[in-house]
């Protein structure tokens, strides 16, 4: 939550506006292009709308990437699916019921919104308090931080609200918390959002037709589509709705290209499938064709786009070792990583040299690789990893000091 507190605003205007403007451009597109009825041409666009934060973090959670259009996409990838999952229970309902009307839908939809929106405050200031409380085994600690997603979801669902955007919420606001055994929870979890997302991928395997997709125009229609959404519908829609912020033309034009689909879309298309809607088996194979086309060829060209738009972008090495101890109480002081920037003023300086207040000091140094002892002659180089025992109030100071980047404030724009 930190990390995406300082792009809060673009994040939460492309993750909320920037969604249904894309589905409304693509069933227009969809209707008047390709012939699709109204009615289908809107589930796909809602189908098509969401970015996907598996694929996104996937892509970019291996590099480093300056500036903030990597935090905006990985951030607008996450806020944007539970109102892609709204919208699209919103419409297949609308498709589904003779008596439904499109004023009702919007009603509806505002309802789930506001309602989830509100049981995700409230269970994340529950679960606040209670992921501190002590449980017998270190191995309950995740179950719990599951279970509680699951009666936080359950929640908002039965109140007519919707659960996956009170599980966001609830999840934003206890991102930052201090809790014990937090870093066993995060892995489990990563590691349930991996599975989850290679079950997609193996369900989408097996329903597929691949014969099907060479049938009439099918195959034709879904690659113009992609291409419709990646170059005209996702810049029409971004552009604009990114002027209000400060940042460069060339992050701008990252962020456009960067509406990496996957698992979501997949997802929303089942929706269809399995609602019996007309069309529903064209949706489900024009969306398999679109998340190929996003995954193989979005996703592929990141680091050259990157580079050709003036976004620094560096690989980061796996690191599968693990240095770590286990306190009983908790610590006033917290353990942060920073990395030695180009423009950092700790660059060429040694240790002796460097403004850390009396309250930080520096544990361990990482250069190429190898843990360093942080001697007060040593001078730091570009790409080191520094480890330092700090007050939370003095982490913007270490990270200007270590990365050379000026924090950005959450109200800036």
């Amino acid at each position: 939550l930190r990390r995406f507190r300082s792009s809060a605003a673009p994040i939460a205007v492309l993750g909320v506006v920037g969604t249904f403007a894309t589905a409304g451009l693509m069933a227009v597109f969809a209707h008047y292009l390709f012939g699709f009825d109204w009615i289908t041409a809107g589930l796909l666009g809602a189908a098509l709308a969401p970015t996907d934060p598996a694929v996104m973090f996937s892509v970019l959670g291996n590099r480093e990437v300056g500036g903030r259009s990597g935090t905006i996409l990985e951030g607008e990838s996450g806020a944007n699916d539970p109102v892609g999952i709204a919208l699209m229970i919103g419409l297949i309902e609308f498709a589904t019921h003779d008596g439904a009307s499109y004023w009702g839908i919007v009603t509806e939809l505002s309802i789930e919104m506001v309602v989830g929106l509100a049981f995700g405050l409230a269970g994340g200031a529950v679960l606040l308090p209670l992921l501190r409380v002590p449980m017998p085994s270190e191995g309950l600690y995740p179950i719990r931080a599951l279970a509680a997603a699951g009666v936080i979801y359950g929640a908002a669902t039965v109140a007519h609200g919707s659960g996956f955007l009170a599980v966001f919420v609830a999840g934003l606001l206890i991102g930052d918390v201090r809790a014990p055994y937090k870093a066993e929870i995060e892995r489990f979890h990563t590691a349930l959002a991996s599975l989850a997302e290679i079950a997609v991928f193996a369900a989408l395997g097996l329903t597929i037709d691949i014969t099907n997709l060479g049938q009439g125009s099918l195959l034709v229609d879904g690659i113009l589509l992609a291409l419709l959404l990646a170059l005209v519908a996702r810049p029409l829609v971004v552009g604009p709705l990114l002027l209000p912020f400060r940042m460069r033309f060339g992050e701008r034009l990252f962020i456009m290209w960067g509406g990496l689909k996957g698992a979501v879309p997949i997802l929303l298309a089942t929706f269809v499938l399995l609602a019996g809607v007309d069309d529903a088996e064209r949706i489900y194979n024009i969306v398999f064709i679109v998340v190929a086309f996003s995954v193989i060829v979005q996703g592929a060209s990141f680091p050259f786009v990157g580079g050709k738009l003036g976004v620094p972008m560096r690989d980061i090495e796996p690191e599968p070792w693990d240095l770590s101890i286990r306190l009983r109480q908790e610590p006033e002081r917290q353990l942060e990583r920073f990395v030695v920037g180009a423009r950092s003023r700790a660059r060429g300086k040694a240790i002796r040299d460097l403004p850390i207040g009396e309250n930080s000091w520096i544990s361990l140094v990482i250069q190429d690789g190898e843990p360093v002892q942080p001697r007060g002659s040593h001078v730091f180089q570009i790409g080191d990893e520094v480890l330092v025992l700090t007050e939370p109030e003095e982490r913007s100071a270490l990270r200007r000091l270590f990365a050379g980047e000026r924090p950005v404030k959450a109200g800036d724009p």
